[in-house]
């Protein structure tokens, strides 16, 4: 981070009005012989500022390399108090039930994962109103990693499938119920947030510090932010707040233990979104049917198929133009997280079952149910820079105010490269979810036996013991790696 800044110093104080300091004060001085050792310090004292970004470096790196084993004890140690959550316990708890998972450890993943829950309930009504005060002064990351609606529907998704495994459907039907109630309550609070940051901005604006409208909505910010991310909302959104995903393989269960109403509302809602998938559809007509003639479906085989790594967040930076706030500041920035797509372990699984071949199909993208949710967040994560970048250049034209002397230029100097120093993007993110989800169905064959190939040849066997209905269930984080194979029969 030192060298990071450092290598930068010329661009950063380009931005600096150098010639108001009159040659061979101490101000000059400073500028020309004495900042160095300033900034290294305050860099020192800054890096942790953004050190969850160099946490989920390392985390991803030994994960997508299978070692699992040493993914598992970096979490461990990164959470500090479960109980009393704070920084980013969330976050690293999410990650721990997900390893633990692959691990076929379910009572540990579940175990992790209620206390993911019991984390949202603390977070959740908790006040947002002080965190204005923390990202003005700092950055996004000074407050908790709180998570994402996505994050507790993949929650209660998970849980259930681990009680699956264990054979537990009572519990599992709970999980589900919960995850559908989770995505069914998501609208409304999130309504009710846009309310309370639409107040924080406008009380902001009465302030008259600086117009946040004005400068949220300028041509030249919006313009540097389009040339940066581009691919901001250039995407098919899912309905808000919903992971097709956990609605189909909800409706797919309900099936499988004989609950043809709750399985035919699921299905339906499944349909809506996946629109063109053959396996959906079929399952949906299945269940019309079923009500109608009281008749379950024939036995069946679904293949869900969890695949490679989901989005990650980078940080980019846009330097505003000081005009926006006033000719006495030396630097105004923010820096704005962006989604970065991450690879597939494979483009699709196919089943070879009965002398048939059944290619699986996406049921469930995460980088869109993740862009559907960022997307929403976006405006308000941009506001709180822009309401932070105007704070830090309030306090740098308020020390250049109070009178010329050298002290105040250097004051205000010192107060710009804190401004620098703190500008930092929050690219917290559960990184240990898929890239996709994808699904195939097939009948179940007189000898129980599929086998699962990938585009590459590898073939993984599976053989299912004799039931009216199976689930198997396979994750593949890469090709590298060895999948994680569940049989779940019914």
């Amino acid at each position: 981070m030192v060298e990071e800044f450092i290598a930068k110093k010329r661009y950063f104080f380009a931005g600096m009005n150098i010639r108001r300091l009159r040659k061979g004060t101490g101000a000059e001085k400073f500028l020309r012989f004495g900042w160095r050792p300033a900034v290294v310090g305050m860099v020192l004292f800054l890096a942790g500022c953004n050190a969850p970004k160099e946490h989920l470096k390392q985390f991803n790196c030994m994960y997508q390399q299978g070692n699992l084993a040493g993914a598992r004890v970096f979490c461990e140690q990164e959470i500090k108090d479960p109980n009393k959550p704070r920084g980013e316990d969330l976050l690293w708890a999410l990650q721990l039930g997900a390893v633990s998972r692959i691990q076929k450890d379910y009572s540990g993943s579940t175990l992790w994962f209620d206390r993911c829950e019991d984390m949202f309930k603390v977070f959740d009504p908790q006040s947002r109103e002080t965190d204005i005060i923390g990202t003005t002064l700092v950055n996004d990351n000074i407050i908790p990693y709180r998570g994402w609606t996505y994050d507790g529907v993949l929650v209660n998704t998970y849980k259930a499938l681990n009680f699956m495994a264990q054979g537990d459907n009572d519990n599992a039907r709970i999980e589900f119920n919960r995850a559908m109630e989770r995505q069914t309550r998501a609208k409304e609070k999130f309504s009710a947030e846009i309310q309370k940051e639409k107040d924080k901005k406008d009380k902001a604006n009465a302030q008259r510090q600086v117009d946040y409208n004005k400068t949220t909505n300028s041509p030249d910010v919006q313009q540097k932010i389009k040339e940066a991310y581009p691919g901001l909302y250039d995407f098919e959104a899912y309905p808000d707040f919903v992971n097709p995903f956990s609605t189909y393989l909800a409706g797919v269960f309900f099936t499988a233990i004989g609950d043809p109403a709750k399985a035919r509302d699921l299905l339906r809602e499944s349909t809506g979104m996946l629109s063109g998938n053959r396996y959906v559809q079929s399952d949906f007509e299945a269940a019309e049917q079923w009500m109608g003639t009281n008749k379950a479906p024939e036995p069946t085989v679904w293949v869900f198929f969890e695949n490679g790594v989901g989005p990650t967040k980078e940080e980019f930076r846009v330097d505003l133009p000081l005009f926006l706030f006033t000719g006495k500041v030396y630097y105004a920035g923010i820096a704005l997280p962006k989604l970065v797509q991450r690879q597939a372990a494979c483009e699709r699984l196919t089943i070879q079952c009965g002398g048939n071949y059944y290619p699986t199909e996406i049921v469930g993208d995460m980088d869109r149910v993740v862009q559907t949710e960022f997307s929403k967040e976006y405006p308000w994560i941009l506001t709180r820079a822009i309401i932070a970048a105007g704070a830090k250049a309030a306090a740098q034209y308020a020390m250049t105010e109070q009178n010329n002397s050298s002290g105040a230029q250097l004051a205000a100097i010192a107060m710009a490269m804190y401004s620098f120093a703190t500008t930092a993007a929050d690219v917290r993110i559960w990184s240990a979810m898929p890239k996709n989800f994808q699904a195939a169905k097939m009948p179940m064959p007189a000898d129980g036996k599929v086998t699962i190939q990938t585009p590459q040849g590898y073939l993984y066997p599976v053989t299912i013991r004799p039931c009216r209905y199976a689930i198997v269930y396979i994750k593949i984080v890469s090709l590298s790696n060895e999948p994680a194979v569940d049989v779940m029969t019914y």
